[in-house]
């Protein structure tokens, strides 16, 4: 089960780091376009800021971890086990119920999405103009991942308990046989 999750990680930092890479080279090309030819290609912008879209919402669905993110714990880490368990089991329902409950309707505005299309950017193969829907439905995805990952978290915490190691806090307390000799660099 580790090396498949690990594959589908490598995977999916290999598709963000292609977009990202498609974006630095489409923005080179709008520089180029603009200074050196002197005249702007329109698709470049539209262009990026797709991938942009694209890296954010595919990047926080499965790449980016718990740890990663800034978090404003000081009361979380001051409470008991306890209390921080049934915290993290709020936190996780909450963001897995939040994320299942506008779904739909947010799935609805996407799926409306789809009479609007691009202003400049073309399909490569059928030169038709890209809907908003196919654009945006990145997002569904988004919101889909995290609920599970979320509803998952729940149930590991049900389990387990809190998450400690996400807290980099924690992680950080200093050896208590190095503070009391004097080893601490100070």
């Amino acid at each position: 089960m580790k090396a498949i999750a690990k594959w589908v990680s490598r995977g999916a930092e290999f598709i963000a780091a292609t977009m990202l890479a498609a974006m630095f080279l489409t923005f080179l090309l709008q520089i180029f376009s603009r200074y050196v030819l002197l005249m702007p290609f329109g698709w470049t912008l539209e262009l990026c800021l797709i991938l942009w879209v694209w890296i954010v919402f595919f990047a926080n669905a499965f790449i980016v971890r718990d740890i990663d993110h800034v978090t404003f714990d000081i009361l979380y880490l001051a409470a008991p086990r306890r209390v921080r368990r049934i915290l993290a089991l709020i936190t996780a329902a909450a963001i897995a119920i939040g994320m299942i409950w506008a779904f739909l309707p947010t799935w609805d505005y996407i799926d409306w999405m789809k009479m609007r299309k691009t202003t400049t950017v073309r399909l490569p193969i059928s030169g038709e103009k890209i809907p908003m829907r196919t654009i945006f439905s990145i997002y569904a995805l988004f919101m889909i991942v995290i609920a599970i990952r979320y509803s998952w978290r729940f149930v590991d915490v049900l389990r387990n308990g809190p998450h400690d190691e996400d807290h980099a806090y924690l992680n950080q307390v200093p050896d208590e046989k190095k503070f009391k000799a004097g080893e601490d660099g100070q």
